[in-house]
């Protein structure tokens, strides 16, 4: 066996443990969901429906994955609109302390979540606002805006600047350029940090549980449900949002992605 043979081997290998060790625990989740017992643990009792069915016939569970649905889309749509916004105006235009904002926007990828909640959960006491699916939104807005600021920053490269300037020489106002001309030419990246942050915000659960009272989303209502031990329908309503993720992930590959490599 040549060296070369043996590296290849152990690359296989090391790739094979790679994907299973990120991969099993999805493989497993999918796999009891089907299980035919009251216990979502082994041995594999044989295939069922039942705890899919009881998930959508649980009104709790549909109401929180509704909750998510609707806060993980609101808050990313107002933080990539922020985002872009921030991004555009620190990448054209020559602003005071340009670099010290850059970092204050970023800086909030480097704080615990814990620690933005309990901040924000004082906030809102000290302003007397009530906590509801609108408060979690804030949240959830204040956690991923660093994230689409960054993203769609890095993407605005000097090439789109001479594309901008031959729009306003055509007589395009600012906000014309920026909406008609800036944003589309970024649209991979808007969509990217967008739907990042849908998975962010669908999958988050400390600035739920504390800025949220009686509307919950689908990460706590799933916490209250293991409060009381395991549960087949945790394994279900996982899979479900796996099948989800997945979908949308093909959807966005093909549609822009894959038109971008096109073009």
């Amino acid at each position: 066996m040549t060296r070369k043979t043996l590296a290849d081997m152990l690359s296989g290998l090391y790739a094979v443990a790679i994907f299973g060790f990120i991969f099993l625990p999805v493989a497993v989740l999918v796999l009891f969901s089907f299980q035919d017992g009251r216990l979502p643990v082994p041995p594999f009792n044989g295939a069922s429906l039942q705890w899919y069915r009881a998930v959508f016939a649980d009104g709790k569970l549909m109401a929180a994955m509704l909750n998510s649905l609707l806060v993980g889309i609101g808050s990313s749509i107002v933080a990539c609109l922020l985002g872009f916004l921030a991004a555009y105006a620190l990448a054209r235009y020559r602003l005071p302390g340009s670099a010290l904002q850059r970092g204050l926007l970023i800086a909030p990828m480097t704080v615990s979540y814990l620690i933005i909640a309990l901040g924000l959960l004082t906030v809102l006491n000290a302003l007397h606002l009530p906590l509801s699916l609108w408060t979690v939104g804030i949240g959830h807005v204040v956690i991923n805006l660093p994230l689409c600021f960054a993203i769609i920053y890095s993407s605005m490269g000097d090439h789109h600047i001479n594309i901008e300037r031959a729009a306003r020489d055509l007589g395009a106002s600012d906000i014309k350029v920026m909406a008609l001309v800036t944003a589309p030419m970024l649209a991979p990246s808007i969509l990217a940090a967008f739907f990042l942050s849908v998975t962010f915000s669908w999958d988050e659960f400390i600035i739920a549980f504390l800025l949220s009272r009686f509307d919950v989303t689908l990460p706590v209502e799933i916490w209250n449900l293991l409060r009381s031990g395991l549960n087949p329908k945790t394994n279900a309503i996982g899979s479900l949002v796996f099948l989800i993720s997945i979908l949308v992930l093909v959807v966005v590959e093909l549609a822009v992605f894959g038109r971008a490599k096109k073009s």
